[in-house]
């Protein structure tokens, strides 16, 4: 390797911390110490400024928070509990709880959820704490309706798992329909592209060798004073897609800087703020903060894509995603971000007034985060079956000059529903169903052609059965035509059929 990672050439975190307590630390946000290295240069820079100070504040759903309620008379041992409806995880001691930032309400669904509970508790309002429990010798109560505030609470710690991303994928859409994501709603047709993530101000981009930060590490976080506990879950820093846990009191924290949001037609979430300190210990440390926006790159990726291994459509910094307008495919698109730039900006200031007033102190990570974790995707090791084991491959097709009655006494001879148009070449032209021809012969028409449907939702061989019951309950159809990549028939697939096999796997 030919470096100690971690090692404090430049300066140590007992000088800094010496500096900050007699208000002598130079102390500059990632924004000012990336302008002051063009200014300046590195060498000069390093030299003269001990702390850079970053922040971010995004959608961060991998959050939430441990709750001690207290024991109540006669006490009880939660079975089961709701925080203004919404369910937090009770498979733990008698009245602890977790409730997580994306659990959205029984009542309220996609419009109030964990994170917006978390923001209320922070916020001191009261919160409805409804819980069941099947009632044991030594905890005999078995259901419980009362009102709490944060205050109430014994502990109430904010725990979360995945926070703080190193990097984040810009998100774009090739269909022709409009898709809701966590990524935000992505217009068809490449209509927009949307991002997260600070860039120039982003924590782990100005420690990208996590150097500096580790276990233990004091960060601010949600206002409060926070740490670093570990590697956050999908830590896969080898990828440049490093995680961070972190853990803090939420008593002490401040609701503009926890907000609980919802993402149109997709879910809920936390919004959290959270600063690092990054000390300048060494050439290497103080290089990486000094990256600015144009040096910080990531991917487009189409999310039209239903897989996990998504078309990247090509590499943007963030100086392009922050001006509003991205080019894609030759085209200029509108681009927005779901983090806030302006929140981030006065975290790291926050951050910086902090320690310039000496009331926030540096700690050396008791443990550094690996650097060559692994990221493994979840293999579905049982066979799940495909479009190929359960469609027609014998299909009933017609040519749009064909007769309607023609058609429709075939449809009820053969005992089918759907019937593909095709060319004389069999390649797919439309789809009319017996409703279809039914209206038809009703109005008086004659011709497949003048009402056969002509933009056809059809299937693959190898998709999966779960795609094409999604693509059913989409267009609210009841059977899909299977087609080769030239778009000829080689099949059909119908909600009867999916039925019949789900029927069989159940069958002794």
């Amino acid at each position: 390797m030919g470096f100690v990672r971690g090692e404090e050439s430049l300066r140590t975190y007992e000088e800094i911390n010496e500096k900050v307590r007699h208000g002598d630390a130079v102390v500059m946000t990632a924004e000012e110490f990336a302008s002051y290295v063009e200014q300046a240069g590195l060498e000069k820079a390093a030299k003269e400024v001990d702390v850079v100070t970053t922040g971010t504040f995004g959608a961060m759903c991998s959050s939430g928070a441990f709750l001690n309620f207290g024991h109540t008379e006669p006490p009880m041992k939660m079975y089961r509990c709701w925080l203004n409806d919404v369910p937090a995880y009770k498979g733990l001691a008698a009245v602890d709880a977790y409730i997580g930032a994306t659990a959205m309400s029984e009542t309220r669904g996609f419009e109030y959820g964990g994170g917006h509970v978390i923001e209320d508790l922070v916020s001191g309002r009261e919160v409805e704490l409804r819980a069941e429990a099947y009632g044991t010798d030594c905890y005999p109560r078995k259901y419980l309706e009362t009102h709490i505030t944060i205050e109430d609470l014994n502990q109430a710690v904010l725990l979360n798992p995945r926070n703080a991303s190193q990097r984040y994928v810009a998100a774009t859409n090739s269909t022709d329909r409009t898709l809701y994501t966590y990524m935000g709603t992505l217009l068809p047709h490449y209509g927009n592209v949307t991002f997260s993530g600070s860039g120039v101000l982003n924590p782990l981009c100005k420690d990208s060798g996590f150097e500096t930060i580790g276990v233990g590490t004091r960060i601010f976080l949600g206002g409060g004073v926070g740490y670093v506990i570990g590697e956050g879950t999908q830590h896969n820093p080898r990828k440049g897609f490093g995680t961070l846990m972190v853990k803090g009191d939420l008593k002490r924290m401040n609701p503009r800087y926890l907000r609980g949001a919802s993402i149109y037609r997709y879910g809920t979430t936390l919004y959290v703020g959270v600063g690092i300190p990054i000390p300048l210990i060494n050439m290497r440390v103080a290089k990486t903060a000094a990256l600015r926006d144009e040096d910080i790159w990531t991917d487009i990726v189409d999310y039209g894509v239903p897989s996990r291994n998504r078309l990247a459509i090509r590499k943007v910094n963030y100086k392009e995603l922050k001006s509003g307008r991205v080019v894609v495919n030759d085209e200029t698109v509108p681009c927005s971000p779901l983090s806030s730039i302006r929140m981030a900006r006065e975290i790291a200031e926050t951050l910086k007034k902090w320690l310039t007033e000496g009331i926030f102190f540096l700690t050396r990570p008791v443990e550094l985060l690996p650097t060559d974790t692994v990221f493994k995707p979840l293999e579905v090791k049982r066979r799940e079956p495909r479009v190929r084991d359960v469609m027609k491959a014998e299909v009933i097709t017609a040519k749009p000059t064909d007769d309607i009655r023609a058609v429709a006494k075939l449809l009820v001879n053969r005992g089918v529903d759907h019937i593909p148009i095709v060319d004389d070449k069999g390649v797919l032209v439309g789809i009319v169903t017996s409703w279809d021809l039914a209206k038809a012969l009703a109005l008086g028409k004659d011709r497949l052609m003048d009402v056969m449907t002509r933009r056809v939702v059809t299937a693959g061989l190898d998709d999966s059965i779960d795609s094409v019951v999604s693509k059913m309950s989409r267009y609210n159809i009841s059977g899909l035509p299977v087609v080769d990549d030239r778009r000829r028939v080689i099949g059909l697939i119908t909600a009867d059929d999916i039925s019949r096999r789900l029927y069989r796997r159940f069958l002794p």
